[in-house]
């Protein structure tokens, strides 16, 4: 499977699933400061909470995806 096909699966997913799989695949990094994950993983946490709340809306993941192309055209 090919990352274009994976994104386009991955689109098709709940904004909270989404979100679940973009932590997962942050996961796949190593990262040399152990701190760096906890503070991640209590942001992903807090902002998930929220969500289900109904404090925070998603924001649709082409438009997301949009944002950051537009940045890299700068």
């Amino acid at each position: 499977m090919t990352v274009r096909q994976i994104l386009e699966e991955a689109k098709r997913l709940e904004p909270v699933e989404r979100a679940e799989l973009l932590e997962q695949l942050f996961a796949t990094f190593e990262t040399a400061d152990p701190t760096v994950d906890a503070a991640w993983a209590s942001e992903v946490e807090k902002r998930l909470t929220a969500y289900r709340a109904g404090e925070i809306e998603a924001v649709p993941f082409d438009e997301v995806l949009d944002r950051v192309n537009k940045g890299k055209k700068r």
